[in-house]
């Protein structure tokens, strides 16, 4: 019988959840599109789940990971900070560490 070790990730601060898979994808999504809106759109959230979202992991780091501009007549934005890019990076990378992690882990276990 092959055994496989399964597990997810996520990163916490001491006032409560900081990033995982959907903070992740969200900010992937304000990345590409541009825009909370339109983000939590493509993630099925509303508005305002996004919003707290976002909030929250600005709030939970020294540096903010999502710039917002407000509406106006050419419309509002949201983008990225190089903050949140790197902790998309280093999210994945401590994602594909933690999967490799677990597949050893139950290879060793077979033996």
């Amino acid at each position: 019988m092959k055994l496989i070790a399964n597990g997810r990730i996520w990163i916490e601060t001491t006032e409560g959840p900081f990033l995982g898979y959907g903070r992740i994808e969200l900010l992937e999504k304000i990345g590409e599109l541009g825009s909370l809106k339109k983000a939590a759109t493509a993630m099925k959230l509303s508005y305002r789940q996004a919003w707290d979202f976002v909030d929250q992991m600005n709030k939970r780091t020294g540096h903010p990971l999502v710039i917002m501009e407000r509406g106006g007549k050419n419309g509002g934005g949201a983008s990225l900070t190089p903050k949140g890019e790197a902790a998309i990076r280093l999210f994945h990378e401590l994602n594909t560490s933690f999967q490799q992690f677990l597949v050893t882990a139950a290879a060793r276990m077979e033996e």
